[in-house]
């Protein structure tokens, strides 16, 4: 990648450069911002990947940085849909390390922490990708953002996807694990509730609003069943959407699939070409 250039912009620290993506033999167009985060208290990085088309979210898994979307070579396997303009890609950080990782923390600080990630993503990160979607596209209004994550970012994707139809309407969501259990052992309050598909989805009453929005979004849940991988989870939400009647596909990958970054990047080939029909 070129070198970065640092300057102030509008209050955002910002820096342009390309990488070198070798399934296109072209330069991706790379920026870098960083801004203070009203909802966090603290500076929040991030990197985005394209110079068009439709905003996706990449969330990375546990206790993840926004540069593995690059280190961890899943800006190759996007390369395709990137260079030709039809998706430009946000990576931004977790703050797992602080709430779901953070476990001889006081949990209810945990999960109001989390919370305020939440904020920063919904009110502050959506705004800037639609911004930035629109600046580049000519668009006008508020495009739909797609979600995106495996592991733990998977389970943050797809939270961000129930709890907010009307701003995410594509789920790509690989490998997760759909309760706040996993990150709060059996702790429970207001806060973890709205952050726990598992728990919220299934007392959705049959006329709510967001079913409509869910069955005109499109949503792609996938897990594998080898090594590492943990589908009973994955199972349990299937059978709350089916009855629920929400449509989404959810597929299982077989018994040599791992939790892994290999079999993650096959998965993006396959199902995103559906996402962004």
């Amino acid at each position: 990648m070129g070198e970065w250039q640092v300057k102030e912009a509008d209050e955002w620290r910002t820096g342009h450069g390309e990488t070198w993506c070798p399934e296109t033999e072209r330069k991706m167009e790379v920026q870098y911002f960083r801004k203070y985060s009203p909802a966090l208290g603290r500076d929040m990085e991030c990197k985005v990947y394209g110079h068009a088309g439709r905003p996706a979210l990449f969330i990375p898994c546990q206790d993840g940085r926004f540069f593995d979307f690059e280190n961890y070579k899943m800006a190759d396997v996007w390369s395709p849909w990137i260079e030709s303009g039809q998706v430009m890609v946000f990576a931004i950080d977790t703050m797992d390390m602080e709430t779901w990782s953070n476990r001889f923390g006081d949990p209810a600080w945990r999960s109001w922490r989390h919370e305020q990630w939440i904020h920063y993503i919904v009110d502050e990160m959506v705004p800037f990708m639609r911004w930035m979607a629109n600046e580049r596209n000519g668009w006008d209004g508020e495009p739909g953002v797609l979600a995106f994550g495996s592991s733990l970012g998977a389970t943050h994707a797809a939270n961000l996807y129930f709890r907010f139809p009307g701003i995410f309407d594509r789920l790509l969501a690989l490998s997760g694990i759909y309760t706040a259990d996993y990150g709060f052992h059996g702790y429970m309050d207001g806060t973890v509730y709205l952050n726990s598909p598992l728990h919220y989805l299934p007392n959705m009453p049959g006329d709510h609003e967001y079913i409509g929005l869910y069955n005109r979004n499109k949503a792609v849940i996938c897990v594998g069943q080898g090594p590492w991988e943990i589908p009973d989870s994955t199972r349990q939400l299937q059978r709350v959407l089916e009855e629920k009647g929400i449509h989404a596909w959810v597929d299982y990958w077989g018994f040599d699939c791992a939790h892994d970054w290999p079999w993650w990047y096959k998965q993006v080939v396959y199902f995103l070409p559906y996402l962004l029909e």
